[in-house]
């Protein structure tokens, strides 16, 4: 089975390496991280993920820039995009599901198993 190329653009070094470590643990998905919203489209062109995990608050950069670059190339608007944002809780999660773009968005902090499921329902559309 080939697994499944996940970039995670976040500037929290310790959540990124958490969740790279817990995803590849699955071997089922290969994750590369970046820590500024700057390199996103330079990421995603070099290592073309097939799904991306954005935090919305990026300390150089917003995760709607880093989106909407992303949706403009003609080689990376196809790949889904998940948030993963401190600035909304879980229990907003459904109340607010147009909050941002219409993208899906899970509230930090998550578990893997939820990561993981909403991962491979985005991976499917």
């Amino acid at each position: 089975m080939e697994k499944k190329k996940i970039l995670f653009i976040d500037d929290d070094n310790a959540l990124t390496s958490l969740v790279k470590l817990n995803l590849e643990a699955t071997g089922r998905y290969q994750v590369r991280t970046e820590a500024h919203g700057s390199d996103g489209l330079s990421a995603v062109l070099v290592f073309k993920p097939d799904l991306i995990i954005l935090d919305v608050v990026i300390g150089d950069k917003d995760g709607s820039e880093v989106a909407a670059e992303i949706k403009q190339n003609a080689g990376s608007k196809d790949i889904p995009i998940i948030y993963l944002t401190g600035i909304v809780k879980e229990h907003e999660e459904q109340s607010l599901r147009d909050f941002l773009g219409g993208y899906p968005f899970l509230a930090k902090p998550v578990s893997t198993e939820k990561l993981i499921a909403c991962i491979e329902k985005n991976l499917k559309k």
